[in-house]
């Protein structure tokens, strides 16, 4: 399994931010996919998750109401709007598989400044 997630980079205080996770490799076994964080001096951090057949979504509550997750089963993408950005979501972000994780690759760096 590959993945590669994208779309990172510097923004201030209230702005937006589309992330895309391209994932190759994966199984039809799989259940969920899911965005992750860790900012420095911080532990890996869940932030949201959407099942890969319903697209039913779930979010950290530090997250909840300014992020979407969405899913393109064909192309076997998955995304994270982030809208209404803070400071504390400044962190790298990585997607994975959720609950079976894969090697977390370099992840994408989203710097928010106030």
């Amino acid at each position: 399994v590959q993945l590669q997630a994208s779309g990172g980079g510097s923004v201030h205080d209230g702005d937006s931010l589309r992330l895309s996770c391209a994932a190759s490799g994966l199984t039809t076994s799989m259940n969920a996919m899911g965005w992750f964080r860790q900012a420095p001096g911080k532990e890996r951090e869940f932030v949201a998750v959407i099942s890969w057949r319903s697209g039913r979504a779930d979010y950290a509550d530090s997250v909840k109401g300014r992020f979407t997750i969405s899913r393109d089963t064909r192309k076997t993408t998955i995304d994270l709007q982030m809208n209404s950005l803070k400071p504390e979501d400044t962190a790298v972000y990585y997607c994975n598989e959720y609950g079976e994780p894969h090697d977390w690759g370099q992840g994408t760096q989203v710097t928010v400044s106030s």
